[in-house]
């Protein structure tokens, strides 16, 4: 089911309620090809920005699975992460390698994503603190940008066409959580310390970057998030639910399951 609701922002806001994770995990995966397939329909390339999280990792498993990965063309798709823990490559918390088990290795032997085209953010194996990792992830989504792209503020970003975001039982979003320094970040990128949720050190896409993509969609599932979806959806204070501050220019999905849905489902 699907229920309108007025946005903080020029885009549309809906809410689609799923019955389960696993129906929303599988859902969120035909919903994301079909935006990319349409997207290719009309101009290239297209830019996904990518989240972790139970749901997160479920929904790029469905997406490995899906009959519809081989219509894609996957040489025009870029890959990006809203946020990702300080930790050296390969380790298993990081965001980056659950995804690459989940979908993008499979991607890259079998269906033609250049290895170029998947853009990890930096941990301790290439620089020396989050806020470098923050700085080099700055360039590079500046290197990829368009002329059209560009903003005298300073967040020169691609012109992401889906933002994918968890959210977690507090309410944030990427590594933006309530009541963190980190909110009030300026520019594309940020390096945040002092985590609530380990580890401690992280790097994170800043409000200004999240908003600037096209379509944002926030995906959660669990009666234990119900609380922060209302607070968020009833345009609560970012500086206490992150998540309402998460909009897209054109839309803004919220993807959940009956139980995060609570008294909209």
């Amino acid at each position: 089911m699907s229920q309108s609701a007025a946005g903080p922002t020029p885009g549309v806001r809906l809410v689609v309620v799923h019955p389960d994770k696993e129906v929303l995990a599988q859902a969120t995966a035909a919903r994301l090809l079909t935006r990319v397939l349409d997207v290719q329909s009309v101009r290239s390339p297209v830019h996904v920005v990518l989240t972790g999280g139970s749901v997160g990792i479920a929904t790029l498993a469905a997406v490995a699975a899906s009959p519809l990965v081989p219509a894609v063309d996957w040489s025009s798709v870029h890959l990006w992460w809203g946020d990702e823990r300080f930790l050296p490559d390969g380790d298993p918390d990081r965001n980056e390698t659950q995804a690459r088990e989940a979908l993008l290795d499979g991607l890259v032997a079998e269906h033609g994503l250049p290895e170029a085209n998947v853009h990890p953010m930096a941990g301790p194996t290439s620089v020396a603190t989050s806020e470098e990792g923050a700085t080099d992830y700055a360039t590079l989504l500046r290197g990829h940008a368009g002329e059209q792209d560009e903003d005298p503020e300073g967040v020169t970003v691609p012109a992401f066409d889906v933002l994918l975001l968890g959210m977690g039982p507090d309410g944030h979003v990427a590594s933006l959580f309530p009541g963190h320094e980190g909110l009030a970040a300026q520019g594309t990128t940020t390096g945040v310390h002092g985590s609530p949720k380990p580890p401690p050190e992280r790097v994170s896409l800043t409000f200004d970057a999240i908003r600037s993509a096209r379509e944002v969609w926030i995906v959660a599932a669990g009666a234990e998030k119900a609380e922060q979806v209302a607070a968020a959806l009833a345009d609560g204070p970012v500086t206490e639910v992150p998540a309402a501050g998460a909009v897209g220019q054109a839309r803004t999905l919220w993807l959940l399951d009956v139980e995060a849905a609570g008294a909209h489902a």
